[in-house]
């Protein structure tokens, strides 16, 4: 397995994490369980890890990735970019986790609040998550890029028929 592989097979945790803890997160407040919450802290603390996980291993990727054919520079650097920010934004949920895992333990009065901060950014984090795994699908997916499925001399449709076209028999 070769760099490359295992940024693929990493890069998903970070932003499935979120998703994820944001979804128990909810959970704990609807059910009004600290053991609901605890576990959402528990799992943005996870993404941060696996978001340093995700980097570094993005860092290698590029090396092997980025002499190919069909790959551009452009798409790298753009995912790069709405990478690092996405973890450093991890990293931040992953701190204030730590502090409201800490806040829920101790039973302070504010843990309701340290726990809706928590939700609240994790809705940023999964945002820009959403970013980064587009930006990173984009180096290799054509197909998703942004306005290129008629333009694009690199999408082929079966029997060269592109949908939509006036060209297609009824």
């Amino acid at each position: 397995m070769n760099s490359a592989h295992f940024h693929l097979l990493v890069n998903h945790l970070p932003i499935l994490l979120p998703m994820v803890g944001a979804c128990v997160l909810l959970s704990g407040f609807l059910f009004k369980s600290e053991v609901l919450k605890r576990t959402a802290f528990v799992l943005f603390i996870l993404a941060a890890a696996a978001s340093l996980a995700a980097v570094t291993s993005g860092e290698e990727a590029e090396e092997v990735v980025e002499n190919l054919e069909g790959i551009s520079e452009d798409y790298i650097e753009k995912h790069e970019e709405t990478a690092n920010l996405f973890a450093i934004l991890c990293y931040i949920l992953g701190g204030i986790s730590c502090l409201a895992l800490w806040v829920s333990l101790k039973q302070k009065t504010y843990s309701g609040a340290m726990a809706s901060l928590v939700l609240l950014f994790s809705l940023v984090v999964i945002y820009f998550g959403k970013e980064t795994g587009t930006t990173g699908g984009e180096i290799r997916h054509t197909e998703i890029r942004s306005g290129n499925n008629r333009d694009n001399p690199n999408v082929i449709y079966k029997d060269n028929n592109i949908p939509g076209s006036s060209d297609e028999e009824d």
